[in-house]
């Protein structure tokens, strides 16, 4: 199993001298310990992951101070941008980190998000298959039609062209089970979470996508499956308990609406309802999904998880924790990849 460093915060919202501070000592620990990726979002127009709003300037800060680790978006709301604009960025990237980065495509689903381009919130779906395969044509140096100034049909190429290849590219998916058979039919990993999903859901999704991912690959590439899990380790699970539960349970009524059933409004609840929610929420998490408690809890659930299918957890670490904290539990992280196999740096 890969452990990876995923970042999305819940912002505070107020001027901070020095926001950024655990993404890029965070990013040095991964590169230092033998992490496999880190990844950040793109979020816009909210407290909650909007630190975040575009994966490929937080990217190019990693690339620029780390030597190893995978760098990847998690993800690129590709209907909002111009598949050229995707490949330039993302190719430039490429280049500072010498061929280390991926990307996670998401069709997005705020509306307001789409404040960016109003006119592919209909139809995100389809523009974001659509813009995976241009943006892949880009990379592989072949050129798009558009349109130019005038109205008149060219040619272009996106530059400068990327060190790899072939661009690494998932799916993210909230769960919907036709996602992951997608993704494995366009022969791409998926990013997902088990925020509104259980694990028997989830195994059951992996082999569906496992199966549609056999179709296209004639030399039998099983594809690839990135979960999103909260993390944060110690020496006593109960200490951790206590001290993530603020955070952690702040960080979820904040994000309300992937606890909740997709169908229930939070409008009909009175506060001491959600709070009983979020309160219970916590408590299921923290016993059964979360990476949070000690080391060997967390081996535990590693366990599970590759036993689902999975192939890399993402660990989400910036729910609300001091940053101090956060930096002081990567060692315990630390301890737990170096059981997985994480690759030691000499």
């Amino acid at each position: 199993m890969d452990l990876s460093l995923f970042y999305f915060a819940n912002d505070s919202g107020i001027a901070e001298e020095d926001r950024y501070r655990l993404l890029l000592d965070g990013a040095r620990f991964a590169d230092q310990n033998g992490f496999r990726a880190v990844w950040t979002p793109e979020r816009h127009f909210h407290p909650f992951g909007g630190t975040y709003p575009n994966p490929s300037v937080t990217s190019a800060a990693i690339a620029s101070i780390t030597d190893r680790v995978k760098i990847r978006a998690g993800s690129v709301v590709a209907p909002l941008h111009h598949p050229l604009r995707i490949a330039e960025e993302w190719s430039v990237v490429d280049n500072i980190s010498r061929g280390r980065v991926g990307i996670s495509f998401a069709s997005g689903w705020h509306a307001t998000d789409f404040a960016l381009n109003p006119a592919a919130y209909a139809d995100r779906r389809t523009e974001m298959y659509e813009r995976v395969e241009q943006v892949r044509t880009l990379w592989r140096g072949k050129p798009v039609e558009v349109a130019d100034g005038r109205g008149n049909p060219t040619e272009v190429r996106s530059f400068p062209p990327p060190v790899q290849a072939e661009l690494p590219v998932w799916i993210s998916s909230v769960g919907d089970v036709e996602t992951f058979r997608s993704a494995g039919r366009i022969g791409a990993g998926v990013l997902t979470h088990l925020l509104g999903q259980s694990a028997d859901q989830l195994a059951e999704k992996i082999a569906a996508y496992r199966e549609a991912a056999a179709e296209p690959a004639p030399d039998g590439w099983p594809g690839h499956v990135v979960v999103m899990v909260h993390t944060f380790l110690g020496e006593d699970t109960e200490a951790v308990r206590e001290l993530v539960r603020p955070s952690l349970t702040d960080y979820m009524r904040s994000s309300l609406g992937l606890i909740l059933a997709a169908d229930l409004s939070t409008d009909s609840l009175e506060p001491d309802e959600i709070d009983m929610l979020v309160e219970r929420s916590f408590e299921h998490y923290f016993d059964n999904v979360g990476l949070l408690g000690s080391v060997g809890k967390g081996e535990k659930v590693v366990a599970r998880l590759a036993e689902l299918g999975v192939d890399e957890i993402a660990c989400l670490i910036d729910f609300g924790l001091s940053t101090d904290a956060v930096l002081s539990g990567l060692t315990y992280l630390k301890k737990l990849n170096d059981l997985c196999g994480g690759e030691a740096v000499a």
